[in-house]
Parts: C-alpha cells; sequence; structure tokens
C-alpha cells in the first residue's frame, strides 16, 4: 500500500511501519538469500527490539551507533530506535583504528550494535571508546567487547506499544557523518521529514511503483541514497527491498532475476562496470524494469537501455543536508537526461559567486538554498556550532556545489565542486583527509590530493597524489599506499601517483590543485592498476 503521508503527523518511520503492518501484513518488506519478513513480522520484531534497547536505558535522543553490514537487523534496529524516539547514528564499515574511533567517539551514543565480523575492530579500540554499551549481532559470551549483550537477547523482550504522542516529524532520527570534504567529518542531524519528504515529493514519483515491484538495494546502508530510494522508500510504498551484501558485475543480472528484481538506484560507476562487461545475447532477458543510475555518462544512457531493455530514469541533486534539492518531476520533457532539473517547490534557490551575489544565467554559482516550509533541511551538525555559522550565509545554506543555469532548456546543470573533494563510485573522499595521512609518513616533505577524471566515467574522478619527498628517501608508491592501507580507509589508496620536485603554489602557499589536474598523467605516472600492489579492505 502506497502511502501519500500528506498529514505531518503521519510522517514518523516508526509509525509508518504500524500503519504498513496494519493494512499490508503479509506483503515482504526485506528480503535476503537466508530470510524473508513482512511488513507485520517487522512491526512486531521492532516493538520487541524496542522494548529490549529501552531496558538498556536507551530513551529518547540517545544515539545508537550501528556499525553493521547491510542486513535485515539493521534496518529493524533503526526502527525500533526511532519508535522509542532514539537516534541512529550509522558507520561506514570500511572504518577502522583511529577512523573508526572518531567516528563513534564524535557521535557520544550510549550503545554501539556491531556484529562478529566487525567486532574485533571495536575491540581494538575499546579504550577510545570509553563508557560505553555494546550490542551483538550473534554470539555474545565469546565476544571480547565488554559487557556485550546479544541481539536476540534484545529481540526476546515483550513488545513495546510506541508512543507516538511526544514526537514530531521535525525530531532528529538519525545523524550520517559526511566524507568531511572541507575539513573534518561532521554529523548531520536528519529528521524523520527529511527522509520522507525526499522519498514522496522525490524518489517515489519517477519509479511510479507497483504493487508488483521489488526493489534490488547493492548500496552499503551507511549512505543516505540507499535509504531513500530503496529501505525506506519500499517501507513507503509498501513493496519489498532485497538486500544485498555488496555490488558484484559478474553476478548483477543472476542476482536481480533470482529475486525477481524490477526496480534499482545504483552509482555512475556501477552503470559503467556493466557496460563494460562482455556483452551477452540474452543481456535484455531479465526482470528489472526501472533503474537510476546516477551519474550516467550522457553517450552511454541509449546503449545502456537497449542493451538491457531496461528503462533508465532521471536523478537530480541532494546532499546529506537536503536529501532532496532538484529532480526533472517538474521539467519539460525534452530537458538532458544529464542536467539537474529544477529545485522543488519547498525550497528557494540562487546561484552565488563567493561574495553571496547572485551570478547571471549560464554562469557557474555556488549552488545556496533556503527552506521554504519546515524541515526541508537537515537540523543543524551534531555538537558543532561552529560547522553550522560556517555553512549559512544567513538564512541560505551553502551547498558547496557549483551549477549554472540554462535559459533555453530552464534547468540547472552542474558546472564543479567548490568543496576539496573527490568523488568515485558514489563516495565523496576529502583530499584534505587522505593529505593529513600522507603527511604523517616519515619520507614525505609535501602532498597534494586531488581527481582525475575516470576512464569509465567523466563525472567522477580518480585519486591522484603528487608528492615531494625528503631529500635521500627512497619512499615506494607501493611502500606508501601500504602505509596508507594501514592507517585510514582502503579508499583513501590512491589510483595514481606522481613524484615531483616542486608543487604549483598560489602567493599564499595554496597548492593550485586546478593546474595539477590539467597536467594529468604521463608516462612516469604510478598506475595501482598497472602495479602489483593488492589493496585490503
Amino acid at each position: 500500500m502506497k502511502l501519500t503521508l500528506e498529514n505531518r503527523d503521519d510522517r514518523l518511520l516508526g509509525k509508518i511501519l504500524g500503519t504498513q503492518a496494519e493494512h499490508n501484513g503479509d506483503t515482504r518488506f526485506l528480503v535476503t538469500d537466508d530470510v524473508t519478513i513482512t511488513f507485520a513480522e517487522a512491526d512486531a520484531q521492532t516493538n520487541c527490539l524496542a522494548n529490549g534497547l529501552r531496558s538498556l536505558g536507551i530513551g529518547p535522543g540517545d544515539r545508537v551507533v550501528l556499525l553493521l553490514s547491510n542486513c535485515p537487523e539493521l534496518v529493524l534496529l533503526t526502527l525500533a530506535i526511532n519508535k522509542l524516539g532514539a537516534i541512529w547514528v550509522p558507520i561506514n564499515t570500511d572504518y577502522k583504528g583511529e577512523w573508526l574511533a572518531d567516528a563513534i567517539v564524535g557521535s557520544k551514543p550510549a550503545l554501539v550494535v556491531t556484529d562478529t565480523g566487525l567486532a574485533p575492530r571495536l575491540a581494538d579500540i575499546c579504550d577510545a571508546l570509553g563508557d560505553v554499551q555494546y550490542a551483538l549481532l550473534g554470539d555474545a559470551s565469546a565476544s571480547l567487547l565488554p559487557g556485550a549483550v546479544s541481539y536476540q537477547s534484545l529481540l526476546g523482550h515483550a513488545p513495546l506499544q510506541p508512543d507516538y504522542s511526544q514526537q514530531n516529524c521535525s525530531d532528529t532520527c538519525a545523524i550520517l557523518w559526511t566524507s568531511g570534504t572541507t575539513g573534518k567529518s561532521k554529523g548531520v542531524m536528519q529528521s524523520h521529514n527529511n527522509w520522507i519528504r525526499a522519498i514522496v515529493e522525490g524518489a517515489s514519483i519517477p519509479y511510479d511503483s507497483a504493487p508488483d515491484d521489488v526493489i534490488y538495494c547493492p548500496l552499503p546502508l551507511y549512505n543516505s541514497g540507499a535509504w531513500i530510494t530503496c529501505v525506506y522508500r519500499a517501507l513507503i510504498e509498501g513493496i519489498p527491498c532485497v538486500l544485498e551484501q555488496r555490488f558484484s558485475v559478474s553476478t548483477f543480472w543472476e542476482r536481480i532475476n533470482h529475486f525477481g528484481a524490477t526496480q534499482v538506484f545504483a552509482i555512475g560507476a556501477m552503470g559503467s562496470f556493466l557496460m563494460n562487461a562482455p556483452a551477452s545475447a540474452d543481456d535484455a532477458s531479465n526482470t528489472l524494469r526501472k533503474a537510476q543510475i546516477v551519474p550516467m555518462a550522457p553517450q552511454l544512457w541509449t546503449a545502456f537501455e537497449q542493451r538491457f531493455g531496461v528503462e533508465l530514469i532521471t536523478s537530480g541533486l541532494g546532499m546529506s543536508e537536503c536529501l532532496l534539492i532538484m529532480n526533472h518531476n517538474n521539467c519539460d520533457s525534452d530537458v538532458p537526461s544529464y542536467a539537474l532539473g529544477l529545485p522543488t517547490d519547498d525550497l528557494d534557490l540562487k546561484l552565488c559567486d563567493e561574495e553571496g551575489r547572485e551570478v547571471a544565467p549560464g554562469t557557474p554559482g555556488e549552488i545556496c538554498i533556503r527552506a521554504k516550509q519546515p524541515n526541508a533541511l537537515f537540523n543543524g551538525y551534531f555538537d558543532n556550532p561552529q560547522a553550522d555559522a560556517a555553512s549559512f550565509r544567513g538564512d541560505w545554506f551553502m551547498t558547496g556545489d557549483l551549477a549554472r543555469f540554462d535559459p533555453e532548456s530552464g534547468a540547472y546543470f552542474f558546472a564543479d565542486r567548490k568543496k576539496d573533494a573527490v568523488r568515485f563510485a558514489g563516495r565523496n573522499i576529502s583530499t584534505l583527509e587522505v593529505e593529513s595521512v600522507v603527511r604523517r609518513h616519515p619520507d614525505i616533505a609535501d602532498v597534494a590530493a586531488f581527481g582525475i577524471p575516470a576512464a569509465e566515467n567523466s563525472n567522477e574522478d580518480e585519486l591522484k597524489l603528487a608528492l615531494i619527498l625528503k631529500p635521500k628517501s627512497k619512499l615506494s608508491p607501493e611502500a606508501l599506499c601500504q602505509f596508507i592501507n594501514d592507517n585510514a580507509p582502503y579508499f583513501f589508496v590512491p589510483r595514481y601517483i606522481d613524484f615531483a620536485t616542486s608543487l604549483p603554489y598560489t602567493p599564499t602557499q595554496k597548492v593550485q590543485k586546478f593546474a595539477l589536474r590539467q597536467q594529468g598523467n604521463s608516462a612516469s605516472t604510478w598506475d595501482l592498476k598497472n602495479s602489483s600492489f593488492k589493496v585490503s579492505r
């Protein structure tokens, strides 16, 4: 049963699950190879989990960190946590060591939930995390985590009868950590309405789901996109969502057919990888009907549809701080698919220069947005008023992305990233954080991290380092990559490395990364894909 949720009182995620359980209870909600959970079963289990969490002292406003791989338990925990008025905080499962400790400590959690595969990473940093409770998917008795309780013990409690009288759709229900593109990572406080608005007024419209549709989710659940386009969209539309552990080019179509999936959301690199796979006579023999691939290179759009027999749907622009900014829902049909589209009706939008002055049509400017209705934007950065102040000019939020308005088509088009970040495979990588890791190596005198356009998709970048070594250093690219791999998330390992004697600086001693990007690669550029180094996750 697809819900319209026009009444703000109904825009609570836990309450929505209860509505689906009442009117659509026997329909599948969460699906994997091993388990199928209906809406009624999900509602009953989350009520038990909520009571189990309450027995640990979790209540309104408390934060529960979820360090979990894709699984139904993760989804159920988010809904159980929200039924208590508490807040869930997903953490990137690629994090380890210092990165993992910083993200968890910064969340100030009352409880951390993980599984047996990831528990050793937490055990390594327990001292840094301080006095926090742990819950574990798996055998808690054998865990190295102090005082860990099992997920099953939480599920074994009597069901809670949720009380929504003190909850509001403007309440923060989740905190998602940004990639730290302009410095230290920030916790974005998202309300119930942030999620629901982005789905009801955005993601649901182009999919136009029927009761027999099945969503396939190959994206990690520590990113906003997977919840908007897959999990919570399935919750609101009353259709099944298949949770996949990870994306695989070689088995993608086999898995689509295995589950009878009809819809998918993917990132641009995934679409490129699928197109680059060897063609087969039965490429179009699949159950998929609609796919949203962001960003899809314009030259691949028609070829993808024809090869795989799938309708590609247009996207738009969103970010953690405002999950829906622009889309094609109000655009003319002749607006190019690669356009960002037009802003939603509940936002004011303007393009501004560095001084905050609005730029002329056709001129790139920073996308600045202002809410016309409550809770279109996020609730601020968790425990970080300085970041809040720096992100707004008056009541206008500065997104850090550049666009231009095209008077001829009447739409907005992406121009560039103002933020010092590299975007690849759907992930924003902070070049500042990459540089901070590299500079810890004793042989590095200076470094610049930047993006080189990816061969598979010109809308994305591969990470490159330009390095100056200290005198007499014989550091090899492989040794540096091993150092990065050991001390940071695996995706900080660069695709390309160049050694240099100097870097281009401004008069204020800032590296001119645009000049490095223009130089591109040369015959002497080290390429990870042509090396013997293997990145370890």
